[in-house]
């Protein structure tokens, strides 16, 4: 094989057929035939694993016939000679590329081509309004719903379970604590019903704990909603409401952590939403936080909570609810450990 070597494929019968080689075996053997200095050319258009993939194949080539050489040669200009052109979409694309890689590899690759853009069906979901899509899953088996909200930001659905029926509600939240990992046919039949235009989550092998994200979920409830469905949900199951409660965090929980842990809370925190937070908290909970600043801070944080005067109980949820989501992200960065406790036992009444 030479540099001269061309992908000109002469007229007459098609040369013999290459279905026993893989993707990455015809690639390697198209790249050898247009030579060094065309090959080298594409290889910088590819991405690392690529190159990686194509070298690893090509040097276990060996001696190739001629004749499966045309073959190759011949199946990737008559694949490709139309004289529309070629489109690519994001469909194509995700088709070929899940002939040639794992799902979990496949699902990757998608995300990474997408981008944050919101261009994936549950990110289209997310933007639609809690009346409209709890509505809808109103009619809908509480399985589907169960797939629906489980691939939904835990505050999203929060909203959207607290909208539906406390019966169906609760029957939804028992299928996400025990639903196994979805097949691809049911992710693909419900894409259908939703008619969304493209697919990046599905069919991934990796599936959340679905107590986490319950957990997560009842975290974004307001406080006469997570009273509301807990109730209903221990009376459904016990065990299954305990562990979900054992996973959440709540800002009255701030009072199980270390003094030390509290100090760089409050370093981080929205300040300005401090007072909001702090006026629907418990005597305990309030008296952490002023033991965490100067006599003189301590002083003007009392002042501003009474200056607020009576305030709306969803308000107080919502600037509470913004402080636990700081905790948890510095919990996630590893700075803060939820699991330490501060030997506070006292009981609030």
């Amino acid at each position: 094989m030479t540099e001269a070597a061309t992908l000109h494929v002469p007229s007459g019968n098609p040369p013999p057929v290459t279905a026993h080689l893989s993707g990455r075996q015809k690639a390697a053997i198209l790249m050898l035939a247009v030579g060094r200095e065309k090959s080298s050319r594409l290889l910088k258009m590819l991405h690392e694993d690529e190159i990686r993939d194509i070298s690893v194949t090509m040097a276990g080539l060996g001696l190739v016939r001629a004749d499966l050489v045309e073959s190759v040669c011949h199946e990737f200009t008559r694949n490709f000679e139309s004289a529309d052109g070629l489109v690519g979409t994001y469909e194509t694309t995700e088709e070929m590329l899940r002939k040639a890689l794992p799902e979990d590899q496949v699902a990757k690759i998608m995300d990474e081509i997408r981008g944050p853009a919101g261009r994936t069906m549950w990110d289209k979901l997310g933007n639609v309004q809690e009346s409209v899509l709890a509505n809808y899953l109103r009619n809908e088996y509480p399985q589907t719903a169960a797939v629906i909200l489980s691939r939904l930001q835990p505050a999203h659905a929060a909203r959207i379970f607290a909208l539906l029926p406390e019966d169906y509600a609760t029957d939804v939240m028992m299928r996400v604590l025990h639903m196994e990992t979805v097949q691809r046919d049911v992710l693909d039949s419900v894409e259908a019903t939703l008619r969304s235009e493209f697919m990046s989550s599905l069919g991934r092998s990796a599936k959340r704990n679905s107590y986490e994200l319950l957990a997560e979920v009842f975290n974004n409830f307001d406080r006469k909603t997570e009273t509301r469905l807990m109730a209903s949900m221990d009376k459904r199951n016990h065990d299954d409401m305990e562990k979900v409660k054992a996973l959440m965090f709540t800002f009255e929980d701030i009072k199980r952590l270390p003094h030390e842990s509290l100090m760089r809370i409050v370093n981080e925190i929205d300040r300005d939403k401090l007072p909001l937070a702090l006026k629907g908290a418990s005597e305990t909970v309030r008296k952490m936080f002023l033991q965490c600043m100067s006599k003189r801070a301590g002083s003007i944080l009392l002042e501003e909570i009474e200056a607020l005067g009576p305030v709306r109980v969803r308000d107080a949820d919502a600037a509470q609810t913004d402080i636990v989501g700081t905790i948890k992200n510095m919990a996630n960065a590893g700075e803060i450990d939820l699991t330490e406790s501060g030997g506070n036992d006292e009981i609030i009444p």
